[in-house]
């Protein structure tokens, strides 16, 4: 009766710690990026050179479970901020453009990803989601390098967003030519992600 009642102990405390295992590597991690490190920029190519110019991170929270492809929360920039260094552009970007005015956030929520994030080291997955900017919604998958250390994160995307085909309007005009699609790249950091 005792040997039975130790073996169904021990069951009992190797199932717990299987159970306590699992959520501890299948739990929900939150990483929410630091504004003052991270950056995201843009470039443009135009005749002759290529535009460069920056936008700053406004808020943002993403919630993931690692074991799966759940994935969660929001990326928001601040419209207004976008500069390229040259005053009169900038203005013809904000007014014409991005009318950050009216639109002054743009976001991108994630809804699944695609490969396995590693609670520690480095990653590389899909992100899809919806990008939402000048009020239009657009689907998206994201390419992202991720890399979580005991302390701190860093991930970094490169994507290019075809404005003219998303309706904004093209600066090009008879001396200038510039693409048709921008080219953005997104280095988001923080603390350990919490759980």
């Amino acid at each position: 009766m005792r040997l039975k009642l130790m073996q169904t102990g021990i069951v009992a405390l190797l199932s717990l710690s299987t159970f306590v295992a699992t959520a501890q590597t299948s739990g929900e991690l939150t990483f929410t990026p630091d504004a003052a490190g991270s950056a995201v920029t843009f470039s443009l190519d135009a005749t002759m050179h290529t535009v460069h110019g920056t936008f700053a991170l406004k808020k943002g929270s993403i919630h993931l479970f690692p074991e799966s492809d759940k994935i969660s929360g929001e990326i928001v920039l601040d419209a207004t901020s976008a500069k390229t260094g040259i005053d009169a552009r900038d203005h013809k970007m904000h007014s014409e453009i991005i009318e950050s005015d009216k639109y002054p956030e743009i976001t991108f929520v994630p809804v699944h990803v695609e490969g396995k994030i590693a609670t520690q080291g480095k990653s590389t997955v899909q992100i899809h989601g919806v990008f939402t900017m000048r009020g239009t919604q657009h689907e998206m998958t994201v390419p992202t390098d991720i890399d979580i250390s005991p302390d701190h994160w860093l991930a970094t995307s490169h994507f290019a967003i075809p404005y003219v085909q998303w309706g904004m309007k093209d600066p090009s005009n008879f001396l200038l030519h510039v693409k048709d699609t921008v080219q953005i790249e997104a280095k988001l950091s923080g603390t350990a992600p919490s759980k």
